[in-house]
């Protein structure tokens, strides 16, 4: 049990069971007891390890990329350059050293970040010091001025989601209650129908469980409507698919798979990436939407085998050993290469971002 853990159990009894989207949002933002307040999420130290922490290669390959953006829609001389959950801070640090090189893009670009974890922005600050960034609570504050390039790497994966299980009267939606002992758990409310569902009802059987995020969808439709006002692009790139089927709703702790309801506070949550919603969203808006792309074919396409070979020339040893599980990690199909997806937002009027053009 955690401090959390009484938290939970008194609201539960006093307004009744939890969606799990509330659950998700208590456990990762509490303000004294919430995981990113609390916990060493990223590393080897922490529970998981995301793309930049595996190699410099992944920051390099999207720095180049959204530089690339900037060039295409005209070197625009007052832009953002934001990211949502930037983590430790490792990712921009890594795409703006990438980007020095470019001539004009730091000149034109402000760095802005989406993060709500003062123990995170005090790691993100130091990672990018001398770069003056500004940091929001939301995607609601970003300067409306002028393009923003947007880099989304395992962001959407933590926003919260809701589950609904389908009945033949409707849907019953996943709830958190509390046991006769007092532990948390899993219920079901009673069924009703659910008009936000009912494209679901033509591809789903009863029994079957679909998640909705109607955060991640709300982040989306701020974003797109910045996009398509001033101008831009956005990468998302995170583990999921296309279109919600079945409980991704998970738990990790020290890098494995544990119960979320054991340790409220002390695990990392999050839920795979349903793109659809997210597509159809930007789409809707106006904006132009890459087709999804898997990680490895998109990081293949920037020419992350070239940068590898080249860093290889001065390594050896277990030093060369680590280089190369690094880049089979981010690129091969039976690890990251696969599960993890990009997807592509950017102004109607300029080409999309490079790695997400279709084949020829």
């Amino acid at each position: 049990m955690t401090e959390l853990s009484d938290i939970l159990r008194k609201q539960i009894k006093t307004t009744g069971p939890l969606t799990i989207a509330q659950y998700m949002a208590t456990c990762l933002l509490h303000p004294t007891h919430g995981y990113y307040t609390t916990q060493e999420a990223f590393g080897a130290a922490g529970d998981f390890t995301t793309s930049p922490e595996i190699s410099q290669m992944f920051g390099e390959m999207i720095g180049l990329c959204l530089a690339q953006c900037w060039m295409d829609q005209g070197q625009p001389a007052n832009c953002v350059l934001a990211e949502l959950g930037p983590g430790r801070g490792t990712l921009m640090a890594d795409v703006m050293r990438a980007t020095k090189g470019v001539p004009g893009f730091h000149d034109a670009v402000r760095l802005h970040l989406i993060e709500a974890s003062p123990r995170l922005r005090a790691l993100q600050a130091t990672a990018l010091r001398g770069y003056d960034p500004v940091w929001h609570e939301s995607v609601d504050g970003l300067p409306d001025d002028g393009p923003v390039f947007c880099i989304a790497n395992e962001f959407f994966d933590a926003l919260p989601i809701r589950q609904f299980q389908r009945d033949p009267n409707g849907w019953r939606e996943v709830m958190v209650g509390l046991t006769e002992d007092d532990s948390l758990h899993r219920g079901l409310s009673d069924a009703a129908p659910i008009e936000a569902l009912d494209h679901r009802l033509d591809d789903t059987d009863v029994g079957v469980l679909v998640e909705t995020g109607a955060h991640a969808t709300a982040v989306m439709d701020t974003l797109a409507r910045r996009i398509l006002d001033g101008g831009g692009a956005a990468l998302i790139i995170d583990y999921g698919g296309w279109r919600s089927v079945g409980d991704t709703f998970q738990a990790v702790q020290a890098h494995q798979p544990t119960d979320p309801f054991t340790a409220p506070g002390h695990a990392d949550l999050t839920a795979h990436v349903d793109f659809e919603p997210l597509a159809d969203t930007a789409q809707a808006i106006g904006c132009a939407v890459t087709p999804l792309t898997s990680q490895g074919v998109f990081l293949e396409r920037l020419g992350i085998t070239a940068r590898a070979q080249g860093l290889a020339k001065s390594l050896g040893g277990t030093a060369l050993e680590s280089h190369v599980a690094a880049h089979r990690r981010l690129t091969h199909p039976e690890e990251m290469g696969s599960l993890f997806k990009v997807l592509g937002i950017h102004s109607p009027a300029s080409p999309p971002p490079p790695g997400l053009v279709h084949d020829a």
